[in-house]
This record gives structure tokens, sequence and C-alpha cells, in this order.
């Protein structure tokens, strides 16, 4: 899954992939940051690509079996099916994350979110949306319902952008949960925005459960967004699909959603994403395994080298919310590991102030470098302390 397993290492990496996160560091650094997979693309998906290009067809986006694929991938993995023409295809999940509050909140309203949260929550509703922020922090690694319906209960508050599953957390949250979230945004008239795009890397007891399909009439007025983008390492391809609880919300994105915003949505990108529906079960079931042992090597090898963090394997992402404080790192352990250890991980305090002594680890890699990784991490400790 990860090319030739005779020769993977981290100079293969580099000289590979010229992407943002194997160019954005100095060649001694080892990236754990940003979201991308160190992983081949799934076979059907290059095939689908090679052949656009084979073709010549890289023109203007045009959806195609998107949504009926979507529908069926979404069907065969959670069991939830619904109306193709619920579903709105844009560029990016942070285009429908802003386009959503737009188009379902008023000028002045305010958006609740939960930190730790990734960072763009926060951009894209502040300075793209130019909506204010009320926030409830997670407790105990979940979602507090009690200050979300107190919050709710704000007359500014007219949508809660959730994670779901939580990014940096890995937190899943269960059915109860998510109907009660359902019943306090009905209550209070809030619009629940519920970002799932890491939905397909979840595995674990408790299966993953899309917040639309808990209850087609409490849900109604709510919307998800999704994409096939880090289930299949397409982030650059830009394509997502914004799905609405009701035909009623559909159009009303529809109507508030400027066409020179839909067509910001990659043409190759629709394509790699339908066979990525289509025809990539098989190697997402792979990849999803990969991502569980190496959550599991990660939390055993931080135990042998590094006790004090206590880090418990999350059951979705490919992200380790790791809590430093008892390294006693500072603020920004970040800064450590990158200085010391020359290792690049995004700093916790960029998810909120509760994320200060955190950081985040991208454990999408071949093994060897996850046991790198904390190597790394052992010594930048070791010359810190010195």
């Amino acid at each position: 899954m990860i090319g030739d397993r005779e020769n993977t290492g981290i100079e293969r990496l580099r000289s590979a992939r010229t992407s943002a996160k194997w160019r954005a560091y100095d060649a001694d650094v080892l990236p754990a940051w940003i979201a991308e997979m160190d992983l081949d693309l799934a076979p059907c998906v290059a095939q689908a690509l090679h052949g656009a290009i084979d073709r010549g067809d890289t023109g203007y986006r045009w959806n195609g079996d998107l949504p009926e694929v979507l529908v069926q991938f979404s069907d065969r993995h959670t069991g939830w099916s619904f109306p193709v023409e619920h579903v709105v295809v844009v560029q990016d999940v942070l285009t429908g994350m802003a386009e959503s509050m737009r188009a379902l909140t008023g000028d002045r309203d305010s958006v609740v979110i939960t930190p730790p949260i990734y960072p763009p929550f926060f951009n894209v509703t502040r300075s793209i949306a130019k909506r204010g922020i009320v926030e409830v922090p997670l407790r105990d690694g979940a979602y507090d319902l009690e200050g979300l319906a107190a919050s709710f209960a704000r007359p500014e508050v007219t949508a809660f952008l959730m994670c779901h599953p939580h990014n940096p957390t890995g937190y899943v949250a269960d059915v109860q949960t998510l109907r009660t979230v359902a019943e306090l945004a009905r209550e209070h008239g809030v619009t629940v925005i519920s970002d799932e795009i890491w939905a397909p890397l979840t595995w674990g007891e408790e299966p993953f459960t899309p917040y639309l399909s808990i209850d087609a009439e409490l849900t109604a007025p709510d919307v998800a967004l999704v994409s096939a983008s880090k289930a299949f390492n397409l982030a650059g391809l830009k394509c997502a699909q914004m799905v609405a609880g009701s035909a009623k919300t559909a159009q009303r994105l529809r109507d508030a959603i400027p066409i020179e915003v839909t067509y910001g949505t990659g043409h190759l990108g629709v394509i790699a994403s339908i066979a990525a529906y289509r025809e990539g079960d098989a190697w997402l079931g792979d990849t999803v395994a990969l991502l569980a042992a190496n959550m599991k090597l990660l939390q055993q090898e931080l135990a042998a080298a590094l006790p004090e963090i206590g880090f418990h394997a999350p059951a979705a992402t490919y992200l380790a919310w790791l809590d430093c404080r008892p390294l006693d790192l500072g603020d920004d352990p970040a800064a450590v590991f990158l200085e010391r250890g020359r290792v690049a991980f995004n700093a916790g305090h960029l998810y909120g102030d509760v994320g200060k002594g955190f950081v985040r680890v991208n454990v999408a890699t071949d093994p060897r470098i996850v046991v790198e990784i904390v190597q790394r991490m052992s010594d930048a400790v070791t010359r810190f302390r010195k």
C-alpha cells in the first residue's frame, strides 16, 4: 500500500512527493503534520485519472454519476441512503462550511464550535462566513451536551458547526448523543452543519453513524459535509459534497450558492471521487486496517519511550492528539519537537486555547516511520532537558 516496501523510507517519500507535507520543511525534518497520507492511490482512482489524462478529459467539471455513487457508497458503509437531489457538489468541505453558514444563518449570528478543533473552523467562520463564534470545548473527550444546550439557548446562536468524527481527537459520537444534539438544535432553532469528512476512516466497536441518518424529520433543516478526499488522499483534486437533510434545505443551498463557487470543483476531483466511491471499498478496507494498526503501534511506542503522555488510540481518523503537558515543554511543544527532534507536528494551541501543550500527529504512513516519529520525540525531550 505504500509502494515498494523493501525501499520505503523518508528519503524515498521526500523524492516522490511535491505536496505541502513533504516540501514545507527542511530536508532533515520528518513531516507528521498536515493531513496527507503517504500511500499510493487506490488502483481504481489511479486508473480513472490516467484514463482522463489520456483522453484529454481535463475541462470544466460535470457531476456525472457522483451523487448516485455517493448514495450507494454511504448505503454500503453506513446503511444511510438519501435522495440524490439532496446532494450539492462543491470544491471542498471548507467551502461547504462557509456556504452553509452564509445560506442558513444571518449576518449578525454566531456559530458554536467545539475546541480543540481543526483551525479552519475558526478562520472560515470568522473571516469567510463573517459569523461570530461561541466555543463549547469538549468535556472528557466528548461533546459537552449541557454546554451545547446553554449555548444554543443564546439568541445570537443559530448554527452548530459539528466535527464528526472529531478532528483532532478522533472522537466518534454515539447515536444517543447525536439524537440529543438534534433535539437541542430543534428546540432552539439551531442549524447543525456536520463535517463528516473523516467518516470512512472509522473503526472499533462503535460504528460511525451519519448525523442525518438518525431521524430524517428531526434533521431536515441540517447539512452534512462529506468527501472522498481524506479517505482516499484526494485533497489536491478539489471535490466535496454537501448533503442536505431535506429537499427544502437543498433548495435553500442551491439558491444561495453562487454558480462560480460550484465551478471551483475540479473535474479530475469528480472523476477520482466517482471511482473511489464506486470501486474503492477493498483499498479502503486495507487502509483502515493499516491506520488502526499504526495507532496501536504509536500507543505502544509512546508507552515505552514517553509514558508521561499516556496516549489512548482513537477509533477514527489517522490523527493522534497528544497531551504533552506532563513533559513540561511549554505551551507549544511542537516547536520543541521541531527544533530539538527535527519532526514536524501541528501545534495544539492553533486548535484553541484548550490545545496548549498538545500536538497533532499524522500516522498515515509506513509503520517504520511511526517508530521513527516517537524516537525523534524522545530525542527532543532528552535534549530539551539537558
